[in-house]
């Protein structure tokens, strides 16, 4: 019982290639989430800016 190492490369890469691909999904999704906290935060700092030049 042997086992080629090309085999053993093929195995490797067959499990490896969608763990690789969904852990790629989650960072991009939760980037994006990241990304929209960020911007909200920002339009509300802007906001409170503009808020106060509007009443001086």
């Amino acid at each position: 019982m042997s086992l080629n190492i090309g085999d053993i490369i093929f195995q490797l890469f067959t499990f490896l290639v969608p763990i690789i691909f969904i852990i790629l999904i989650v960072l991009f999704v939760r980037s994006t989430k990241q990304r929209n906290v960020q911007l909200k935060r920002m339009e509300e700092k802007l906001d409170k800016v503009s808020e106060q030049n509007r009443k001086r």
